[in-house]
């Protein structure tokens, strides 16, 4: 007999795809989309059947380990949690602060608020602060509309020109692949801006790539073009928004010639794309998330965010700016409990290494969660050396990966066929359940049955409760609006609060109401004249982040380089060759890509930096001046015969 179970995907992903789970016996032996879902509509990506060889992997560790004069041997839950919670015990007593809990964005469902709620419960123990996803672009949209609100998917329908602007739909965005299949049938517009040259090109009817970081350069360009054509949206620029004269007098600051150059396009090219825009109204302007990885991306942002102003995007049907949502909107913030410590002591995640190194008092102990600091954060290299000193390393994980093998203590968890839960989106606003597929494998455990077993060792008899009734806690504000924890459960809910359009009455939850347009520039350009390529570490379509199972780990990460770039440098395809920063260096395999920009260079990020495959040696550790976000493409790189 076999049943399908509904769930979903919980990686760090922006579809999060609602899953079928095929059960035969307690053996999942298949996951596809689910065909009543409206986000997916049964579509998968290639990453998801992987989901089930990775549960059932036999490298998969499945019971508690310790390490002991440098070696790991089996223990039981029991051993492992005293001696977890003895230690923090013991730094409670000592400093909170000395402890530090890392949650990753590994897994991102609702039940994980209580990680960092057991902790508040303790004391002002150390946490991270910024992140290393979209924290610069959400933040850069906050300052614009006050709070960030995307267009829902189903919207685009309404758009007569959809323009991808360094989003990559073939990789990363499943869910809008029939979006602008219907769009090209309708013999409506599709435009993608994208430095690289990316799988999704042929979904486009016009490309453009224009020099790595100089976006807003680019929008500030199409705005100048169409106020010259009085093709604007004069009310409401004048009577919707802040800032319109200091915002215009940025625009005219440089004329096309200028911009032209500063993006490296054709300015015909640009005057093409501008006419695109006024005759095809309404557009719909969807960012992608390399946009974030810039030290100004905010200045960035808030440009197009400016343009979609001057187009009449804002608040129209089919228009928008989208760049994401709110993953935790359904949710009751309170319950992680941060308010408790409003002054505790907060470590940069995109520093982590710098900031581990300057800690004062230092920090004894790390628990990480959900996540792969050791391989995914910039200059990991450095960030592998501060963890690796810590005295007391804690980590949840499924394999010895190059953050587990750090541990003195490693937890074996759950993956999401194995546990119960709900899961919103940063790409939708659909709310998706987690339904148990099959028993837990082995001696894995979830996170919240961890973090339950620990608060009954510290005597937290409010927090230890029963699954169902943490996420009715959770979820409060969302079943507030009328949709229950059981229409979740049975397939999923769309956020009640979320309109397809949003800002329709074009009034923003800004102090005054009004659209926030830019008002100060600061040219993101970036040089290193030591260095001759911008590094674009991107999303590969054969595997998530460093989620690669071991074995299918690569052995040499692939570099993309111009053709002609390459015979320049005396490089023939599948070479080895170094590539170095201005923090480390990686070896690498040439792939000659004859339309690629010749001033860049493409690594896929992921892979483990235990196989010499990670990319984040090269990356330099640099904040965003917005979002507290990872500015990963702020490296430049040199190629060298290995």
């Amino acid at each position: 007999m076999s049943k399908l179970i509904k769930t979903a995907c919980i990686r760090d992903c922006p579809n999060t795809c609602s899953l079928l789970a095929k059960v035969e016996g307690q053996r999942v032996v298949s996951l596809t989309g689910d065909p009543e879902a409206p986000t997916n509509q049964g579509r998968v990506c290639r990453k998801c059947q992987g989901y089930v060889a990775r549960a059932y992997d036999p490298e998969r560790l499945l019971y508690p380990l310790i390490k002991s004069h440098g070696q790991f041997t089996r223990a039981s839950w029991a051993t492992a949690l005293d001696l977890v919670a003895d230690k923090i015990k013991e730094l409670l007593a000592a400093d909170p602060s000395k402890i530090l809990y890392y949650q990753g964005f590994g897994s991102r469902t609702a039940l994980k608020l209580l990680n960092r709620r057991f902790f508040n419960l303790l004391g002002p123990v150390s946490i991270t602060k910024g992140t290393i996803c979209g924290g610069a672009g959400q933040g850069a949209q906050d300052l614009d509309y006050g709070a960030r609100i995307s267009h829902d998917i189903r919207d685009h329908l309404n758009s007569r020109l959809l323009v991808l602007w360094g989003r990559n739909p073939i990789v990363t965005s499943l869910n809008l692949l029939p979006v602008i299949k219907k769009l090209k049938e309708e013999g409506k517009e599709v435009v993608l801006i994208d430095p690289v040259h990316t799988e999704s090109v042929p979904l486009a009817t016009f490309c453009l790539a224009p020099r790595p970081g100089s976006d807003s350069q680019l929008a500030l360009a199409l705005a100048r073009l169409v106020f010259e054509a009085k093709a604007e949206d004069l009310d409401f620029l004048t009577n919707h928004c802040e800032g319109f004269e200091a915002y215009r007098k940025i625009v005219f600051q440089e004329d096309l010639t200028a911009r032209a150059k500063a993006t490296d396009l054709d300015p015909q090219d640009i005057v093409k794309l501008a006419e695109l825009m006024m005759a095809h109204k309404p557009v719909a302007l969807v960012l992608g998330w390399g946009l974030h990885r810039w030290r100004h991306s905010h200045i960035t942002i808030r440009a197009i965010d400016g343009l979609g102003a001057v187009l009449g995007s804002i608040g129209a049907v089919g228009g928008g700016v989208s760049q994401g949502f709110e993953e935790y909107q359904p949710y009751d913030w309170a319950i992680w409990g941060d308010e408790a410590w409003p002054n505790r002591r907060k470590l940069y995640m995109p520093l982590l290494g710098e900031e581990l190194e300057k800690a004062d008092p230092p920090v004894e102990m790390i628990m990480i969660t959900a996540g792969n600091p050791a391989a995914m954060l910039p200059d990991s290299s450095r960030v592998r050396k501060a963890i690796a000193r810590i005295p007391f390393k804690v980590v949840g994980g499924h394999f010895l990966d190059d953050t587990a093998a750090l541990a003195d203590v490693f937890l074996p968890a759950t993956s999401f066929l194995e546990e119960d839960d709900v899961v919103a989106s940063y790409g939708h606003s659909y709310i998706c359940p987690i339904n148990k597929a099959i028993p837990p494998l082995g001696e894995a455990r979830s996170d919240f049955d961890l973090f339950m077993d620990l608060g009954a060792r510290f005597g937290l008899t409010d927090y230890v409760k029963p699954r169902d009734e943490w996420l009715r806690l959770i979820l409060a504000p969302t079943i507030k609006m009328g949709v229950s924890l059981e229409t979740i459960q049975a397939g999923g809910a769309y956020q009640p609060d979320i309109p397809h359009a949003p800002f329709q009455d074009k009034v923003f939850p800004t102090p005054t109401g009004k659209f926030n347009l830019l008002t100060e520039y600061e040219d993101p350009a970036i040089f290193d004249p030591e260095r001759r390529f911008a590094l674009l570490s991107v999303s590969p379509k054969e595997w998530l982040c460093s989620e690669i199972r071991p074995g299918e780990r690569v052995k040499v990460l692939w570099v993309k380089v111009n053709a002609e770039v390459a015979q320049e440098l005396g490089f023939t395809e599948d070479e080895l060759v170094l590539v170095k920063s201005s923090v480390g260096q990686l070896k690498a395999t040439v792939k000659l890509e004859p339309k690629l920009r010749k001033d860049l260079v493409v690594i896929p990020r992921g892979g483990w930096a235990m196989d010499g495959c990670d990319v984040n040696v090269l990356t330099r550790a640099v904040l965003t001046k917005v979002g507290s976000g990872t500015a990963y493409y702020q490296t430049r790189v040199n190629l060298e015969k290995f």
